[in-house]
Parts: structure tokens; C-alpha cells; sequence
């Protein structure tokens, strides 16, 4: 199993930011075919061998992810590619 957590900053009104977290999974859901809800201020997203969700606060948003087995060996790919479309969609 892998465990990936990045934060990144933003200056996004709650709306901008809700939109920029929902372009960040909706990636993430067709790559891996992710089932995604939003709780709250929090977008869960799930399938067998991966688990997490992406938590927006004030001036940040917070994405945690668990990896099983199988997907656990492509996370170094995951969180490099994470943090870029992160960077860019959250930097508008």
C-alpha cells in the first residue's frame, strides 16, 4: 500500500475552488474509473485499491490518497501528476 497527501495553497473564492477540486478528481475518476460524492467541503472518491479524498479549506485544498497493492506501485507517477494538474487548476 502507498499513501499520497499533497496540500497546495490557492486564492480561489469557495465556488472557484470547489470547481478547480472537481477538475482535479474528474481526472483522477477517468483515469482509474473512480466513483466521487461530495460531503461537505470534502470530494470522496473510491474503487477497489484506491480510497481518498480531496478536502478544501480557506486557501487550501488537501488531497489523501491510499493506494492498494497493484496501483501502490505507480505512485510516485500518481502524486507527480497530481501535483501538477493541482498547481495548474488551483493557480487560476
Amino acid at each position: 500500500m502507498a499513501d499520497i497527501n499533497i496540500v497546495q495553497a490557492h486564492q480561489l473564492a469557495p465556488e472557484q475552488a470547489r470547481a478547480a477540486a472537481q477538475q482535479v478528481v474528474d481526472k483522477l475518476a477517468e483515469q482509474f474509473e473512480l466513483s466521487c460524492r461530495w460531503e461537505g467541503d470534502e470530494l470522496h472518491f473510491d474503487r477497489t485499491g484506491v480510497n481518498g479524498k480531496l478536502t478544501l479549506a480557506p486557501n487550501e485544498a488537501r488531497v489523501q490518497i491510499t493506494l492498494g497493492l497493484f496501483y501502490g506501485a505507480f505512485a510516485g507517477v500518481v502524486e507527480s501528476k497530481l501535483k501538477d494538474k493541482m498547481a495548474r487548476v488551483f493557480a487560476a
